[in-house]
């Protein structure tokens, strides 16, 4: 099998920031070349760089080229606040301005050449940085901030300032953010609450300022990253650094456009290893965000769908509303591991728990029903009328007294049992009061989760804004739906990192001999016959049927003696590509007078349509099965993607497929299948014998594999269909169509 050399592919990622990851060593020198062992064999790098920027979110020294403290200029507020920050982070500040002597009381230097140290950080306040960026590289800055707007955002002539800013920089050594950012990196962060912290990251900064107000409702954050347009420093670089922090333990993103798709994959990659959770809201699932994601960042959003593949298939949790992104990220940072994934519903309202246990199963989550020993247990403080199996019903007045925090601690004590959701619809002080008091203390003693719904409008009620707020193992939501896609984020995101084995670990390095065999077959630009590009997919071990290419109706009688009765018959050309839809394909000949008849009439329709034909195909006919599609085809993101689905003439009708992006293995494939609507027919239905499913599992990997060897040079593959015998038969690819680049 090929299930142990999978493939990996993506954009062509050729840059030199490559370095060790996973548990090689400490990371290499920026801009070093990269070595043969950390390219896969398509040449995209196998390692991702960790970029020490600690210098960049806490400078001992900076410099803000354009301050200004006179009054009613842009660049004043900027100023003041920027020394306020360095004031409070204990950072040297030095303004530098042409004719300024001083700048708020601080001695201002008229060039980068004459500031009196090397600062670590340059914040650019002018209109124009490029100019700028040889002075910093020649004063040996680090790091630099540009503010200016005016670039990829702004159409063609803006994405042609981008690239010389791009280039300058790569050649002044320093690390770039921006252009097109604001302030947000030097925010104020509050240094008073405990507990792991949210790294976040925005290219657009008004987009993250609902996750950086969380501060207030008690939730640390530690970083602000917004990349803005990212000539230099991207979200992938962040993501990597990151997963490195020990005060981060979750990475909350907004994404618009991802710019290198092989070192995004990296970096959620090094974050899997690292078991660092990442929630992203990615713009780009219709074409009009797509659009407007493009006009705001000058960046290419790629097909949806493979994104969204790319995204799970690194456990990064995607999320659709700023709202979700606060509240996933705020349960990601406060929770434990779980000891169960068993959910309970606790409600004082039968009505209440069981509308939120009806949603929670909707969503996925395990509602396992307690024991009959527990529901004993809990019958001794809750009437035996009202329901213990999950969701449990108090009733209401246990709340109130002594038997409140036993019902909750007997809940908790279930080793079935991982987390609780407690849905409060409204207060009813002073019983909410004890009820939300009773659930920080049992949160407090365990490690399990304890889940709050406070769904109250006015949020002003002392029971959330001092007691559940104020606790930090309490996670509390405002709604039903928020709390349920929450914690099905923290159980996936678990049982995903608990069993993640890197793909790039196993990309292959080296071609394999098929490669020779395959590229000979290639014809650039072209689209290949079905002959030939059968021949592909013998050449990476794929079974055809047994078929001859032949030129008269004698030599088709001939043939179908040799491939034997019944048989089917294709005209074969470079130019087919639905041959169904025009005729040219005759199905269970079963005589040779049936053959000749067959053979005139295919050359009469390629004649008459115009269509050039290598022959006319005679071949096996293979019945009992089920009829997939597995292809590849080329992201501009991330490059070469894989697909697998139900096949046959309707698949284009049916669009029941899934897609993944190499590199992945064998499991992988398995999700892939589970994915499909059709999965059922894979296990055999109406008395039909079960699918070898291990066939169709190695033909996509070797798809795969051929994806990765052949992608820069293939446009299209697809087999289809792909016929899934039996179990323990195989599977037969009856048609391909391949389109070179």
């Amino acid at each position: 099998m090929l299930g142990s050399t999978h493939g990996t592919l993506t954009t062509d990622s050729r840059r030199a920031r490559v370095v060790a990851c996973g548990e090689q060593p400490a990371p290499a020198v920026h801009g070093r070349p990269a070595e043969p062992d950390d390219l896969d064999v398509s040449g995209r790098p196998l390692y991702c760089e960790v970029p020490d920027l600690d210098r960049l979110f806490r400078p001992e020294s900076l410099a803000v080229i354009g301050a200004s403290d006179a009054e009613g200029r842009p660049n004043t507020g900027i100023t003041r606040r920027l020394v306020d920050w360095a004031g409070r982070v204990g950072a040297r500040l030095h303004p530098v301005h042409p004719s300024r002597p001083s700048v708020f009381g601080l001695p201002c230097s008229p060039t980068v050449a004459d500031l009196p140290e090397q600062v670590d950080l340059a914040v650019l306040l002018v209109a124009d940085p490029l100019p700028v960026i040889e002075e910093l590289a020649q004063a040996k800055v680090k790091f630099a901030v540009v503010f200016a707007s005016g670039f990829a955002e702004t159409g063609d002539e803006g994405a042609a300032a981008q690239a010389r800013l791009t280039a300058a920089v790569e050649r002044s050594g320093l690390r770039l953010l921006g252009p097109n950012t604001n302030l947000n990196a030097f925010e104020r962060f509050r240094d008073d609450l405990d507990g792991p912290a949210i790294a976040l990251i925005t290219q657009s900064g008004h987009q993250g300022r609902p996750v950086f107000a969380l501060q207030e409702l008690g939730v640390r954050l530690s970083h602000w990253a917004p990349t803005g347009n990212e000539a230099d420093l991207e979200t992938a670089d962040f993501l990597s650094y990151f997963a490195e922090r020990p005060e981060v333990g979750v990475v909350a993103a907004y994404v618009e456009g991802i710019k290198d798709g092989r070192a995004f994959l990296l970096a959620a990659d090094r974050c899997a290893r690292r078991k660092v959770p990442v929630v992203a809201v990615k713009v780009g699932r219709t074409e009009a965000g797509a659009r407007t994601a493009a006009s705001h960042t000058g960046k290419l959003t790629g097909a949806d769908a493979v994104v969204d593949a790319a995204l799970r298939q690194y456990g990064v949790i995607r999320v659709d509303g700023l709202d979700e992104l606060q509240d996933t990220a705020t349960l990601l940072a406060r929770a434990r591991p779980p000891r169960a994934d068993g959910v309970v519903v606790y409600s004082i309202s039968g009505g209440t728990g069981a509308h939120v246990a009806d949603l929670a199963a909707g969503a996925g989550l395990r509602l396992p029903v307690l024991s009959e020993a527990k529901q004993a247990e809990l019958h001794q403080w809750i009437p035996e009328y009202l329901s213990v199996a999950n969701p449990v019903d108090n009733g209401g007045h246990p709340v109130g007294d002594e038997r409140g925090p036993r019902i909750i601690r007997a809940i908790l004590d279930d080793p079935s049992v991982g987390v609780l959701i407690c849905p409060v619809t409204g207060p009813f002080p002073p019983l909410s009061d004890k009820l939300a008091q009773d659930l920080v203390d049992a949160a407090e003693r365990t490690d399990k989760l304890v889940c709050v719904v406070w769904g109250s409008p006015v949020g002003t009620e002392r029971a959330y804004r001092e007691v559940l707020l104020g606790s930090s193992r309490v996670v509390t939501f405002r709604t039903v739906a928020n709390c349920v896609s929450a914690v099905r984020a923290y159980l996936d995101h678990h049982r995903f990192v608990d069993g993640y084995r890197s793909p790039f670990d196993e990309a292959p390095r080296t071609p394999s001999p098929s490669s020779r065999k395959a590229r000979a077959l290639l014809r650039p630009g072209q689209q290949l016959s079905e002959h030939a590009a059968k021949q592909l997919l013998r050449a990476y071990g794929i079974r055809v049927p047994r078929e001859q290419l032949v030129t008269s109706a004698a030599a088709a009688v001939r043939a179908a003696g040799l491939v034997g009765y019944p048989v089917v018959m294709k005209a074969s050309g470079a130019r087919i590509a639905h041959k169904t839809e025009l005729g040219l394909v005759k199905i269970g000949l079963t005589s040779a007078s049936q053959v000749r008849d067959a053979y005139r009439e295919l050359t009469d329709i390629a004649r008459y349509e115009d269509i050039a034909l290598d022959g006319v195909l005679v071949c096996q006919m293979v019945e009992r099965g089920v009829e997939m599609v597995v292809g590849a085809s080329h992201d501009p993101l991330f490059g070469p993607t894989v697909t697998v689905g139900l096949g046959g003439v309707l698949v284009e009708v049916l669009r029941d497929t899934a897609v993944r992006v190499p590199p992945f293995g064998e499991e992988q494939v398995r999700g892939m299948c589970a994915e499909l609507r059709g999965r059922a027919l894979l296990d055999g239905v109406r008395g039909r014998p079960p699918a070898d499913l291990d066939a169709l599992v190695e033909v996509v990997l070797r798809v795969q594999r051929m994806a990765l060897e052949l992608g820069d040079e293939l446009a299209e593959l697809d087999v289809n269909p792909l016929m899934v015998l039996p179990r323990g038969q195989g599977a037969v690819a009856l048609d391909a169509l391949v389109v070179c680049r």
